[in-house]
C-alpha cells in the first residue's frame, strides 16, 4: 500500500487584510485625538495677556503629537498582529518576527497615506496660498518690511513705496548675507521721502530692518530643522511601538490571551485540578 505523503503549498506570510486594518485603525485614533488637541489647544490662546499660554500650548501640542503619533501605531501595529493567522510550523522567534513585520507594514502603509494626503491638500490649497502670499507678502519678513513701511505724522505725504519689492530686497539681502549698495540707497531714500526723516535716520532704518530679517529667517530655518527632526524622531519611534504591538498581538494570539493591554501581558496561571 502506497504511503500517502502530505503536500505542503506555499502561501505569503504577509497578510494585507490585518495590515490594512491596523492602519485604518491607527488613522481613526490619531485623527480623534489631534482634533480633540486642536479644538482644545484653542483654549489656550486669549487676546488678553494674563490669559494667554502659547508657548505652553506648543510644547504641549508637541508632546502631544509624540504621544498620539506612538498610541496609534502601537494600537495599529497590535491589531494587525491579533488578526493575522497562526503559524504552527515555525519556531517562536520566527513567529516573532513575522508579526513584528506586520506592524512594519501598519506603520509603511500609514506613512504612505499621511503624505499622499498631504500631497493632495498641498496641490488643492497652492492657489490659495500663492493668493495670500500675493496679497500680505512673506510672513517671516513682514515685521522688517513694517519696520521700513513706517510713516511718521510730521511727514508731508507718504511716498509711494511697493510692499512687494521691499520683501523682495530683503530676502535677496538675507540669501545673499549683505544688502547690495544701490539697494541700501533706494531703500534709504524712499524712507526717507515715505517717513520724513533725515537721510541718516533712514539708512539706520533700513540696517535694523535688514538685521530683523536676518534674525527672523535664521529663526525659522532653526524652527523648521527642529520641527523635522522631532517628526522623523517621533515616526521612528511610532515604528517600534508598531513592531512591539505586532508582536505582543502576536503573543496574545497564539497564548489565547483575550481583553489584556497590549502594553501589559502576563502568563495565566494553570490551577491544578482539585483531588
Amino acid at each position: 500500500m502506497a504511503k500517502e505523503v502530505a503536500v505542503r503549498v506555499e502561501t505569503s506570510h504577509v497578510e494585507w487584510g490585518p495590515v490594512f486594518a491596523g492602519a485604518l485603525a491607527a488613522a481613526a485614533l490619531s485623527f480623534v485625538l489631534l482634533s480633540a488637541a486642536a479644538s482644545l489647544g484653542l483654549s489656550l490662546i486669549s487676546a488678553y495677556p494674563g490669559h494667554s499660554y502659547a508657548k505652553t500650548g506648543g510644547t504641549l501640542a508637541a508632546l502631544w503629537s509624540l504621544i498620539v503619533t506612538i498610541g496609534s501605531f502601537l494600537l495599529g501595529g497590535y491589531i494587525a498582529g491579533r488578526l493575522r493567522s497562526s503559524w504552527s510550523e515555525a519556531n517562536a522567534d520566527e513567529v516573532a518576527f513575522r508579526d513584528g513585520m506586520h506592524g512594519f507594514l501598519v506603520w509603511s502603509l500609514g506613512i504612505v497615506a499621511g503624505a499622499f494626503l498631504v500631497l493632495l491638500t498641498t496641490i488643492t490649497t497652492a492657489q490659495v496660498s500663492a493668493d495670500v502670499a500675493s496679497t500680505q507678502g512673506d510672513p517671516v519678513l513682514a515685521p522688517a518690511t513694517d519696520t521700513l513701511l513706517r510713516t511718521s505724522p510730521t511727514a508731508p505725504a507718504a511716498a509711494p513705496l511697493d510692499r512687494d519689492d521691499v520683501a523682495r530686497v530683503l530676502a535677496i539681502s538675507v540669501a545673499n548675507g549683505q544688502m547690495a549698495a544701490n539697494d541700501r540707497s533706494y531703500l534709504a531714500q524712499a524712507v526717507a521721502q515715505r517717513a520724513g526723516i533725515s537721510a541718516a535716520d533712514a539708512e539706520k532704518r533700513v540696517d535694523t530692518a535688514l538685521a530683523d530679517a536676518q534674525r527672523a529667517v535664521e529663526t525659522a530655518r532653526k524652527a523648521a530643522a527642529l520641527t523635522g527632526l522631532l517628526t522623523a524622531s517621533a515616526l521612528l519611534v511610532g515604528l517600534a511601538a508598531a513592531w512591539y504591538g505586532a508582536q505582543r498581538g502576536g503573543h496574545n494570539r497564539d497564548h489565547n490571551i483575550w481583553g489584556r493591554s497590549p502594553m501589559i501581558v502576563r502568563e495565566r496561571r494553570v490551577q491544578p485540578p482539585l483531588d
